[in-house]
């Protein structure tokens, strides 16, 4: 389903991904740990190649999703985007209604059918764990929502223009326990469906939510494998001082 080959990426003169190559199934949960400053983030984002609106950078290599370079020439980034979904670290709803923040990328989109929208909109709320506490407010501001529910949200506003990847940048750290365990069980619940590819600083959560794990360090993927053979019996030294917080 996705795969990058030998990437090497640089800000300007700065090597930030050094000979990266890996491949991330379908319907799986990928989680990539490290410490700040390791790449992680840079190469989640080559996916939906939100890299390219930095100015001075450069990629080598590949990446490729079911078999296609999403960096050739001939692609609509516009509809790469569409096909691979990003979440970030703190929520970003739009300063609009409940609705119309899901509602966006369908009229983006051209979709003017009023049903058509209302159905995507509850399907996505409804898989976004968020529709029973929303469905008798829709046209209030997403400000009034509590910031767990904001992140909630714009993953439902992520999976109204039905992507098959899901990208998402630490989508808990801003969020207390109780709001984080809810977007964890989101995470899980929706991998039957989805592809997704997470970044996280917490390693008890890459643990929970994960199928497999790539550990980051000066811009080198370290180690990558089954969640539970990096964290019960990692094969690299760095990988096992990393998660038993010897650094890092």
């Amino acid at each position: 389903m996705i795969e990058a080959k030998d990437i090497n990426f640089y800000y300007g003169d700065f090597h930030a991904l050094k000979n990266i190559s890996m491949k991330m199934d379908k319907h799986t949960v990928t989680a990539f740990i490290g410490p700040s400053g390791c790449g992680k983030s840079t190469f989640l984002r080559l996916f939906n190649r939100m890299n390219d609106l930095i100015d001075d950078t450069r990629l080598e290599g590949q990446c490729l999703i079911d078999g296609q370079n999403i960096y050739d020439k001939s692609v609509d980034v516009s509809a790469l985007r569409k096909r691979v979904g990003m979440v970030f670290q703190k929520p970003n709803p739009f300063p609009q209604s409940i609705f119309e923040n899901v509602a966006y990328g369908l009229r983006v989109d051209g979709v003017r059918d009023k049903q058509l929208i209302r159905n995507k909109v509850e399907e996505s709320l409804q898989a976004a764990a968020l529709w029973e506490e929303v469905k008798d407010k829709l046209k209030k501001s997403a400000f009034e929502l509590s910031g767990g529910q904001q992140q909630r949200l714009c993953i439902a506003r992520a999976l109204a223009i039905s992507p098959d990847i899901i990208l998402m940048d630490e989508p808990a750290s801003a969020l207390d326990p109780i709001s984080t365990s809810k977007i964890e069980d989101l995470i899980y619940n929706l991998k039957k469906d989805y592809t997704i590819v997470i970044v996280t600083h917490n390693m008890q959560q890459a643990a929970r939510v994960s199928d497999k794990t790539g550990f980051f360090m000066l811009g080198n993927l370290v180690e990558y494998n089954d969640t539970k053979k990096i964290f019960l019996s990692p094969e690299m030294e760095e990988t096992q001082n990393y998660i038993t917080g010897r650094f890092g």
